[in-house]
């Protein structure tokens, strides 16, 4: 028998004993991976991991349409000591918890305007992070004028709920004092160069500013400096004079778009379908929201470091779609452009002028 026909009975025999073994010991193996899962998620502290500095993970960065790779709007930011989650959209909670965020920790909810697939997700969020964080206070949620309706509305609907888990987890762990968010109106002047400080302690500063996002009234984005660094969110909006003021020298801008072209293309194929409804729709959201060069043009002029896209429209499931989506935009913007996706986290650590990014999973 040639060696050839030797190794290859051998590489056989070899797979079927591992095809054998893995059938009869699956439980075992199973199990063996569960344990380490279970040991891993549990010891790990991504905060400590990543040091002092500004960090803002990437827990939302779709709109309403459905996309495999994005959450509804949802960015959740460590700087130094303190906790932010900017914008509640739906399932951002949970990709807070999956990505090793202190939701426990949260200092306050800052939404930029009350569009339903912006705040969908809050009573999610502000149920664990009450459970989680064993708070005896209510969440500051910060936002436009309405706010407080919309807070008290989910604090109603989540009354109920609180009452079980404070009957199944006692006191200690469900403190019914701490349930819920505890409104908190921003109130920023009209005109050029709106913008209000809303949080400044130990060495962070959290700043709110008007955008344009007609017909919705009241729609704000954050700016967050904290040793040296700083980082800005549009929300959702045109292209602003003063979004560009208000984000003058941030190293990293996220800044939502739509591209006309994939919109339109949309459009037509909801039209030829009989579809008038959402074609309508598609239609209409052309009018309130940046395109790719409408942001590469703001990143330029308050020369900004990094320009990252989130509120991404139309959905992006693949990431072969990411250069088309940002083509306009490649010649208006010299910095480092990219579109985000659920998972990632964009760390600038304090003392350097680094920009990292890493993928939590």
């Amino acid at each position: 028998m040639s060696l050839t026909r030797r190794l290859l009975i051998c590489v056989l025999i070899l797979a079927i004993a591992a095809f054998v073994g893995s059938f009869l010991f699956r439980i075992q193996i199973a199990g063996f991976i569960f344990d380490r899962a279970v040991k891993q998620n549990f010891s790990v502290d991504r905060e400590a991991a990543l040091g002092d500095g500004l960090h803002v993970f990437v827990c939302g960065a779709g709109t309403p349409l459905p996309d495999p790779k994005r959450n509804g709007p949802c960015m959740a930011v460590i700087a130094g000591q303190h906790h932010f989650v900017i914008d509640a959209g739906s399932g951002g909670a949970r990709t807070m918890i999956r990505m090793g965020y202190p939701i426990g920790k949260i200092d306050a909810i800052l939404l930029t305007h009350l569009h339903s697939d912006h705040m969908d997700g809050l009573g999610e969020q502000l149920m664990q992070a009450w459970v989680n964080g064993g708070r005896d206070v209510p969440l500051p949620v910060y936002g436009p004028p309405g706010v407080d309706e919309l807070v008290n509305g989910f604090n109603a609907a989540y009354r109920i709920d609180g009452t079980y888990r404070t009957a199944h987890h006692g006191v200690d762990i469900a403190n019914p004092e701490g349930r819920g968010g505890a409104p908190m109106p921003v109130v920023i002047p009209k005109g050029p160069g709106g913008q209000v400080v809303i949080f400044e302690q130990d060495g962070v500063t959290v700043t709110a500013f008007r955008v344009n996002h007609q017909p919705v009234e009241e729609a704000f984005g954050y700016r967050i400096d904290y040793n040296g660094r700083a980082v800005s969110f549009s929300g959702d909006t045109i292209y602003d004079a003063n979004l560009v003021a208000a984000s003058e020298g941030v190293d990293i801008l996220f800044h939502e778009a739509l591209n006309r072209e994939m919109v339109a293309k949309m459009h037509d194929a909801a039209a030829a379908a009989g579809r008038a409804d959402l074609a309508h729709i598609l239609n209409d959201i052309l009018t309130y929201h940046a395109t790719p060069d409408d942001a590469a043009r703001s990143a330029t002029e308050a020369g900004v470091r990094q320009l990252v896209f989130y509120h991404t429209i139309p959905p992006l499931p693949s990431r072969a779609l990411n250069a088309l989506f940002m083509k306009d935009a490649k010649g208006k913007f010299a910095g480092p452009m990219q579109v985000a996706e659920d998972g990632l986290i964009y760390s600038l650590p304090a003392g350097s002028s680094e920009l990292k990014r890493t993928r939590a999973f």
